[in-house]
């Protein structure tokens, strides 16, 4: 099969595509010819030896991708072969033809490939971050860095759970903001007032999904470090107290069912900003990492 390699850290010129063995699902997986893969931030960063430096090259990547089950592995059920399936891969090697999966949903048909694929890694960080902070119904959340993939389902998963939602973005995200459900208010200089214009009555808890600075504002907007949570802020978190969420902390897979259905209902997306071949995953690299697109990117497979 063919897969997303690189054998050295550096910029998107390392990344190579490559012929591998094809992989074999193990107790409790299943394997899928993938149609399309979701690239995340991780990816530019482990390629850039920012994380997981200590790990072994040559390295595949992704963590998510959709795709058809042709293989299922022992002690598995209520999937077969012929399924459209959206997943999680636990080796780090979605980016390519064939994919192992530890966790997966059916993808409605109401889905292309693409908005598929988009799904596991936002869908799963959300639902998790969300748990940690206890957001439940009637609470009064803030969700910084709003309009991304990780914000966007944060704020429709929060909102279906029966929270007050106030998401951060641009000006340009506030209509998309506003019919995720939410209340949006621009970032930047003067923020924290802007909030409690909206919310006169406090807020309860927020959440950090963009990594710019803001945990401090936060800690004063809820008044308490322990009322915020961050995925995206590791060096703030440890400066302000805030928490850290990280998958190998336990990881939400019950979500990516969850994120279907709703999707299957028309209640929840995840924005594709922009679509790559396979062979492309370079430039796809460097445009994540320019941070000039909305929206998830995502390699188109097969």
């Amino acid at each position: 099969m063919r897969a997303v390699r690189f054998g050295r850290f550096g910029g998107p010129e390392v990344l190579e595509i490559v012929d591998l063995p094809d992989p074999r699902p193990g107790a409790g997986e299943i394997r899928v010819r993938v149609r399309a893969a979701g690239i995340n931030a991780s990816d530019w960063k482990k390629r850039r030896g920012l994380i997981d430096r200590e790990l072994e090259l040559p390295r595949t990547l992704g963590h998510e991708a959709a795709g058809i089950v042709d293989e299922v592995g022992d002690d598995v059920s209520g999937v077969a072969v012929g399924d459209r399936v959206l997943g999680v891969s636990p080796y780090g090697a979605a980016q390519a033809e064939l994919a192992v999966l530890s966790s997966w949903a059916p993808v409605p048909d109401s889905l292309d490939w693409a908005r598929a694929a988009a799904i596991p890694a936002a869908a799963e960080t959300a639902a998790r971050a969300l748990d940690q902070l206890g957001v439940a119904a009637g609470s009064t959340v803030l969700v910084s860095g709003a309009s991304g993939s990780v914000g966007s389902a944060a704020v429709q998963f929060a909102v279906a759970r029966g929270a007050h939602v106030i998401g951060t973005g641009s000006p340009g995200t506030h209509a998309a903001l506003r019919a995720l459900g939410a209340e949006a208010v621009a970032y930047g200089a003067g923020m924290p007032d802007r909030v409690r214009d909206l919310a006169p009555g406090g807020v309860d808890l927020a959440l950090d999904v963009a990594g710019s600075g803001v945990l401090p504002e936060l800690v004063e907007l809820t008044g308490a470090p322990e009322r915020v949570l961050t995925v995206a802020d590791f060096r703030g978190a440890r400066r302000t107290g805030v928490r850290f969420s990280r998958g190998d902390t336990g990881r939400a897979t019950y979500a990516l069912d969850r994120a279907a259905r709703m999707a299957g209902a028309g209640r929840f997306s995840v924005p594709v900003g922009r679509t790559f071949p396979l062979p492309e995953v370079a430039d796809a690299h460097r445009v994540g990492e320019t941070g000039t697109v909305r929206g998830k990117l995502v390699l188109l497979v097969g």
